[in-house]
């Protein structure tokens, strides 16, 4: 059932769309990616909490729900409704994290849906159980953001010191994978949809990393030592130690999140720097600690493009500034040039695809006024005239997409769009960016 429109959102709708009064194209995708996700998947629930579809999929992925409404955190501190709503997300998210901390998506009830009949610990309410470091941080990150953008410090309950406990043990678990009973096999399916070695996935070494069995994308990883995902836990665990310390007064987890911190940070930058002959010293994508390295990018988000964004490293950080030559380049396996657009694509969708997710990040990290200002041009002419947001298109023709709309791509195009004047979620790393000072400016 589609969620009304608020006096809010339609008021906040009319005061962006008067910053861009001489673009109309842009102010009706605007007005139609921010409204998207509210309207087709927002699930209030009778126990106060929020359940969030992927979109044309009924599960609710930990991931993309985050990402699916963090910009209506803009709102929240004016409009009590919508943070309700975003605070029953939290609230699902760490319900379901507690429930299985190793899955990725999740039923709105204990129906037993599933994608497939996986080879892997399954339960009723579990859709998907593919292991990804991503899906742990996300949550935190939004919860985080809330308090930020809010002040309300209620959802630092119980249920989150829990999950917190769960998030830990977890990663800490997978710095020594060989220790661990996750596993995961799926029968009859791409060979990036399950894990090799009898569903354990391709030996490793020990690094401080923490292990991750699949991509943001979904994809499984190659080598375990994912690196985007690895540098998002560590924000992720300096954001659970500021909360253990302001909030919650928690001594134990501060020492606990802060050492575990160090030692992923430490791994990153013992085994997740390369020195490449053309770039210098880049972030590898993925590792196993034995001498094998993954080199590439991927569109979804954490990747290495997306680093700054979340809050890894500053926008201008010399690896980072290497690492983002390198993904634009043609050594980059994922990166796409034709007729009509240029820009990062994915293992998971077609050759010669690239994702608009992938360019919102291009957009919200880049430097020069002239690359963001060209994003936005890229926005209006691969939309396919649907004035909404796909998950690839062709680089040659942008009628020929994946999925009509995508709610994750149309919440990130709306906050780069934001982000153009100015309107920022507290809390956020583009809050400290120099093109955009002053955090929220509503």
């Amino acid at each position: 059932m589609a969620q009304e429109l608020t006096p809010t959102i339609k008021q906040f709708i009319e005061k962006v769309k008067q910053h861009f009064q001489d673009d109309p194209k842009l102010m009706e995708m605007f007005e139609q990616t921010f409204i998207n996700t509210y309207k087709t998947t927002i699930r209030p629930q009778v126990d106060g909490t929020t359940f969030v579809i992927t979109g044309d999929i009924p599960a609710m992925w930990l991931r993309d729900s985050a990402a699916q409404v963090r910009p209506y955190l803009l709102l929240a501190e004016q409009d009590q409704g919508i943070a309700k709503m975003i605070k029953g997300v939290i609230q699902k998210q760490f319900f379901f994290i507690n429930h299985d901390p190793y899955a990725n998506a999740f039923n709105e009830t204990a129906n037993g849906m599933r994608y497939h009949n996986d080879q892997t610990e399954m339960t009723d309410w579990i859709w998907e159980r593919k292991y990804e470091i991503d899906s742990l941080c996300y949550p935190i990150q939004l919860a985080y953001l809330y308090w930020k953008a809010t002040g309300d410090t209620t959802h630092f309950d119980d249920s989150f010191v829990e999950a917190v406990s769960n998030i830990l043990h977890v990663w800490r678990t997978e710095q020594n994978h060989q220790q661990s009973n996750y596993h995961f096999v799926r029968d009859n399916c791409p060979e990036q949809d399950t894990l090799s070695n009898d569903g354990y996935g391709a030996p490793v070494g020990y690094t401080g990393m923490t292990w991750s069995g699949f991509r943001p994308s979904d994809d499984a990883c190659q080598y375990g030592y994912l690196i985007p995902a690895n540098m998002f836990a560590v924000v992720s665990l300096r954001q659970i130690t500021e909360i253990a310390k302001s909030i919650l007064h928690d001594s134990a987890i501060v020492e606990e999140a802060s050492q575990l911190a160090m030692e992923i940070e430490s791994g990153i930058k013992q085994y997740g720097i390369v020195n490449h002959p053309t770039y210098g010293e880049i972030y590898a994508y993925e590792t196993d600690g034995i001498g094998n390295y993954v080199m590439m990018d991927d569109a979804n988000v954490p990747s290495l493009l997306s680093m700054p964004y979340l809050g890894y490293c500053s926008f201008d950080d010399p690896i980072y500034v290497n690492t983002r030559r390198f993904i634009f380049s043609e050594e980059n396996p994922y990166y796409f040039e034709g007729k009509v657009a240029k820009g990062i694509g994915s293992p998971h969708t077609p050759d010669q695809y690239i994702w608009h997710i992938s360019l919102a990040i291009q957009g919200l990290t880049a430097i020069h006024e002239e690359e963001k200002q060209y994003i936005i041009e890229l926005f209006k002419q691969t939309d396919a005239g649907l004035n909404l947001m796909h998950e690839g298109f062709h680089v040659d023709d942008p009628t020929q997409f994946t999925r009509p709309w995508f709610s994750w791509a149309n919440s990130m195009f709306s906050e780069f769009v934001l982000s153009r004047i100015g309107w920022i979620v507290a809390g956020s790393p583009l809050c400290t960016f120099e093109d955009n000072k002053g955090g929220k400016g509503l």
